[in-house]
């Protein structure tokens, strides 16, 4: 039986997906999958698909507010969110962050997973600014680059290679169908399979044959 590709869309403005992305770094050793990491653009996945933030809605808001605190809880993740952070997040881009994680995964792969999750880190535990140049410098050394390959990572998000590899990604999130993140497909018996969310990691073992052990497995 070979191994199952799992691919992970995801944007670190998204709570959600750094609750999935940890789960799934969890499970790759676990289960029999090669995890894939796709760093997206979520801003663009709302605008194509037409998706509106949730906290738009105010009664969702509430509950939204209450759910990641429990599921943050369960799943053993730093996520701390207040009512601010609606306001932060509607006046935070996540597009020079993408562009730089997606220059690290094009260069240096390794740096992939430690950087995703500082970038989180920063923006969810520690309630600092992820979109200027300065702040995606001191992320990227406190995730371990050194100075130069943060700054060659830097110079490249302004580059057409970046640029396009960040809207492919993201093109290919909205074509396995993907409305928001984390977009989580899975690739089994010779077709992919779309879950929507961190809560649908169970359901992604159950299809693929794979044992559900709880967020934290032992």
């Amino acid at each position: 039986m070979g191994r199952t590709l799992v691919e992970l869309f995801y944007d670190v403005i998204s709570p959600y997906s750094w609750l999935g992305f940890e789960v799934l770094c969890r499970y790759q050793h676990i289960w029999n999958i090669d995890l894939r990491l796709r760093p997206a653009f979520l801003g663009g996945i709302m605008q194509q698909t037409g998706n509106k933030p949730p906290a738009m809605l105010p009664k969702r808001a509430e509950y939204l507010l209450k759910d990641v605190k429990r599921m943050a809880k369960y799943y053993q993740v730093p996520v701390h969110m207040t009512g601010e952070d609606f306001q932060r997040i509607m006046g935070t881009s996540s597009l020079a962050a993408m562009r730089f994680i997606t220059a690290i995964d094009m260069t240096n792969p390794q740096y992939l997973e430690p950087l995703s999750r500082e970038f989180w880190m920063h923006f969810w535990s520690q309630h600092e600014d992820i979109s200027q140049p300065e702040n995606i410098l001191v992320i990227a050394r406190q995730a371990g680059l050194s100075a130069e390959l943060s700054q060659k990572a830097l110079e490249m998000i302004s580059t057409a290679t970046v640029k396009d590899r960040l809207k492919e990604t993201t093109a290919d999130a909205i074509k396995y169908g993907a409305f928001g993140m984390p977009a989580v497909v899975a690739h089994y018996s010779g077709e992919p399979h779309l879950f929507f969310g961190s809560d649908r990691l169970e359901l992604l073992g159950s299809i693929i044959g794979e044992k559900w052990l709880g967020p934290v497995p032992s």
